[in-house]
């Protein structure tokens, strides 16, 4: 879409929100509310650029007759170049789903328990970050280990504000390597283990259509680490989506319903994640993009406990501040990734 047709809708979208009787559909008001502040920036700085070329011009007429006008006009076009430059970076395309919430998967890998274990502290490092940026979080489904990590862990992370969680953890997805001194180890030798991250756009009802004859629902009573049986009734729920093949198992909640409901979500944004990567490898079939061709088998990043030293192997991100890192200062890792992307994007549209 080219700027005019952005000022057009931008205008459109305007009479739309003064319209009282939009506001009567709540859904329909925040989609149009949620794609004006998209646009709002793009129209402030177009509008800006507009203006300042209107003053330079104005201000190069009269500098002859005046010698202040000159001063003016030497600052009026230095900001020409700045304005364009930030215009160019917003008219980029966004990622569809920046705006979304995610679900996210933490497996152990290899390693055991100490993968297990890693896998809980990169729970706890998530859950940290989101506190940090007043996102809410909620663990819909786990199988926690013998020594208190995760064999398997699925948490939600909703945002509050306009930017979505997407738009910040969409890169994390993939091989997170960890080296350090198990618990587990008496001989105090490093040892390497790994965790898998998975990512996905949580996904609206309307988002994803799912026929109820395609399900299989399976139910099952919970079990705890070790295998005990939590409770004695047949509160979990498998289901599996026959066309794709995917299975998802929940047993987190005592209600057979509540599980049920948690594993729908689960599954629908997993067929939303299939659906979209479906749609992009058929439309791009070689994507250049350093981080957005990341495979999800790959590694990605590693946390080196003895130099406290964090690397993603992606974009050459490295620091060593890996304790703080853990603790939630995710920023600088994201943003690097972020960067990247942009730089990326830049490249192809200049």
């Amino acid at each position: 879409m080219n700027l005019d047709e952005l000022l057009k809708e931008y205008s459109e979208l305007e009479l739309q929100l003064a319209d009282p009787a939009v506001h009567a559909d709540q859904s329909k008001a925040r989609t149009l509310g949620r794609r004006y502040s998209q646009l709002t920036p793009i129209v402030t700085t177009y509008r800006e650029l507009a203006t300042v070329r209107e003053d330079l011009s104005a201000a190069k007429e009269l500098a002859g007759e005046d010698e202040s006008f000159a001063a003016e006009a030497t600052e009026l076009e230095a900001r020409v170049p700045q304005l364009e430059e930030r215009l160019k970076h917003l008219l980029i395309p966004r990622d569809p789903n920046d705006d979304k919430d995610i679900i996210m998967e933490i497996k152990a890998g290899e390693g055991g328990e100490e993968s297990a274990l890693f896998a809980g502290d990169l729970l706890r490092m998530y859950l940290r970050y989101a506190e940090r940026l007043g996102w809410k979080t909620e663990v819909i489904d786990s199988q926690p280990s013998d020594l208190g990590g995760y064999k398997d862990v699925t948490v939600a992370i909703k945002a509050k504000g306009d930017e979505g969680v997407w738009s910040r953890l969409k890169f994390e997805g993939g091989v997170h390597r960890v080296q350090r001194v198990p618990v587990t180890e008496s001989q105090g030798r490093i040892h390497t283990s790994a965790a898998g991250v998975l990512v996905y756009p949580e996904a609206e009802e309307v988002d994803v259509q799912i026929d109820p004859n395609d399900l299989r629902i399976d139910v099952y009573r919970s079990s705890g680490p070790g295998g005990q049986s939590v409770n004695t009734t047949d509160s979990a729920v498998r289901i599996t989506h026959l066309p794709t093949g995917v299975v998802v198992s929940c047993q987190n909640e005592k209600s057979q319903l509540q599980n049920k409901e948690s594993a729908m979500r689960i599954l629908r944004a997993r067929l939303l994640a299939i659906a979209q990567e479906e749609a992009e490898a058929a439309a791009q079939a070689e994507r250049k993009s350093q981080v957005r061709t990341v495979d999800r088998s790959e590694r990605v990043r590693t946390y080196n406990f003895p130099e406290n030293r964090i690397s993603d192997h992606r974009v050459g991100f490295k620091a060593y501040n890996l304790d703080q890192v853990l603790d939630g200062e995710l920023n600088a890792v994201t943003q690097s990734l972020i960067d990247a992307e942009m730089a990326e994007k830049l490249a192809q549209h200049s």
